[in-house]
């Protein structure tokens, strides 16, 4: 189908989607002209105005550029919580014409090291509870590190309930290379006049995959204001909004919904650095929160919560959120709870967030949506390519101005991803779907090895392949097992060496594996088993473990 053929498209939205011809930077700047004394950020009542946080970006990025040598294109690791800083550091780096290179705060120094040579990064934003993590690179691939103490964000007395992380005062690091963030804001360095255009390389986003190593999605400031705007558009986000900040920003969700699309549209955002549910309602009842961005388990928490039956949820008139079905029950509740309903939608790091959403007024459960403005999606036999028909399960592909430019440096993968129907590039999703005879869109299955833990990917090979540097572990199966609240979560299956049977415990390899990897990687459960199940040709049978697991 192509877009004008969708019956349902929501007649206030143009099929076409003018995006300014602008950097992503420059949003931030037009808004804090248009509201320079309107707070953009709420930190536990601590507030920052439109103008003080372009101050703070302008000062960033001259630091960056005068005290750590960073030129037009370089890359930047930033690591941090949701915060005030952390979105600061995002648009310093953008507004000193560099290339963000946003990481989870869940990643450990092995995970931080492919990060930093795979980019090329030289310099480094993190929080200051982080450091220590990114300290074994300094002085090798890493020569500068601004670190950010979050309490320094902490501006205004306050009666909420401030975790300990936030609270934490100023550390001395002195260390040749370390610099801190409020060393950093007092040089007042101003940065070089701004260069970058629409199709610069802005962000490099880690996603991980069949190879086992991470793959760097390359995305210009074209394809972040594609998914900015529309997002902000499609959900209604507008100057006088208030968004809640829950999801992560080192992901597109949390990026492109809570982030980039509140500062184009000059609305106001309300920071949470790490989920708790009871803060959550307290952030929303106390901030008149309209728009949140989430994965639907975060709704299972807040509405799951005790303190949440005295809550006044009512500012909110929008939910939206992907990576995972929302459960009807709970969608039922949200409506009663709140008189809205869950918005579904679909994407990837790929496509920078969004290629389908559910129109506002036809919103399904279990849905992916329509695809956006101006994208097109198909469903493919994935051998032959050939397009399918409404109620056939095949391939999503989707091409649209929203797509990645490529893996960074990675031609082969980059060739791998994408495919040419009619003169146009799409990207294969490698998720399995169907569409109906209306252009919904329903997801069926995975065509690629991979399991969504509360909308975080965790890709086995990865695992496995980290797995195999522990001495005790010989073979190892990364597998789904069903969980009652992520709705996957991953398990182990371990053939152990000769010599260490009988020598150590699952217990011990789930500890090793929270030293070697971010903790949504890390498996919930570990099997020992004799002997991995096979095929004819060898090949380790996954499929036959995680339907075990299933069928359990």
């Amino acid at each position: 189908m192509k877009p004008h053929d969708y019956p349902f498209w929501p007649k206030q939205f143009p099929r076409h989607l003018t995006v300014p011809a602008t950097s992503l930077w420059t949003n931030l700047a037009i808004s804090a002209a248009r509201y320079p004394t309107k707070p953009l950020s709420i930190f536990y009542d601590s507030r920052e105005t439109f103008a003080e946080f372009l101050r703070t970006t302008e000062a960033l990025a001259g630091f960056l550029q005068q005290a750590c040598g960073l030129a037009r294109g370089d890359r930047v690791i930033l690591q941090m919580q949701n915060c005030p800083q952390s979105m600061a550091a995002y648009y310093a780096i953008l507004r000193a014409d560099a290339v963000v290179v946003p990481v989870s705060p869940m990643n450990v120094t092995d995970e931080l090291a492919h990060n930093v040579a795979d980019s090329g990064a030289r310099i480094a934003i993190v929080g200051q509870e982080l450091f220590d993590r990114i300290a074994p690179l300094l002085g090798g691939s890493i020569d500068h590190v601004v670190v950010a103490t979050y309490s320094d964000a902490l501006t205004a007395p306050t009666a909420m309930p401030v975790p300990d992380a936030v609270r934490a005062p100023r550390r001395a690091i002195d260390l040749p290379g370390v610099t801190a963030w409020a060393d950093a804001m007092a040089r007042s360095a101003v940065p070089r006049a701004h260069a970058a255009a629409p199709d610069d390389l802005a962000a490099i986003l880690y996603t991980s995959g069949t190879t086992g190593k991470p793959k760097g999605c390359m995305h210009t400031h074209r394809t972040l204001m594609t998914t900015t705007v529309g997002g902000a558009l499609w959900e209604g986000i507008l100057a006088d909004s208030v968004v809640l900040s829950t999801a992560p920003m080192f992901h597109v969700t949390g990026m492109q919904h809570s982030m980039n699309a509140a500062i184009y549209s000059g609305a106001t955002i309300a920071f949470l650095p790490r989920w708790d549910p009871a803060a959550a309602g307290d952030l929303i009842e106390r901030y008149g929160c309209t728009h949140w961005a989430n994965v639907p388990t975060m709704v299972v928490d807040l509405l799951a919560h005790p303190s949440t039956a005295g809550r006044d949820l009512s500012s909110l008139v929008n939910i939206f959120g992907g990576g995972a079905s929302m459960p009807e029950a709970v969608a039922k509740e949200l409506q009663a709870r709140c008189g809205i309903e869950y918005m579904e939608a679909y994407g990837m790091t790929e496509t920078i967030s969004q290629t389908h959403m559910n129109p506002p007024n036809r919103l399904r459960k279990q849905c992916l949506g329509i695809p956006t403005f101006d994208t097109e999606s198909h469903v493919i036999d994935p051998d032959t390519l050939a397009i399918l028909g409404p109620g056939e399960v095949g391939e999503i592909i989707s091409a649209g101005p929203q797509l990645m430019q490529g893996y960074w440096n990675n031609p082969e993968a980059t060739r791998q991803v994408f495919v040419e129907i009619d003169g146009r590039r799409f990207l294969r999703t490698g998720d399995l779907g169907r569409r109906d005879d209306e252009g919904f869109f329903y997801i069926a299955d995975r065509l690629k090895r991979m399991i969504n833990a509360s909308g975080y990917k965790v890709w086995p090979a990865e695992v496995e392949a980290t797995l195999f540097r522990h001495p005790a572990v010989k073979e190892a199966c990364i597998v789904a097992a069903p969980d009652e609240r992520r709705g996957e979560t991953v398990k182990a299956y371990i053939v152990l060496r000769d010599d260490h049977v009988g020598s150590v415990t699952p217990e011990e390899i789930v500890a090793w594996s929270r030293e070697h990897m971010a903790a949504y990687k890390v498996p919930r459960s570990v099997h020992f088993i004799d002997a991995l199940p096979r095929s004819g040709t060898g090949k380790v049978q996954w499929r036959a473990l995680q339907e075990q697991e299933w069928n359990a």
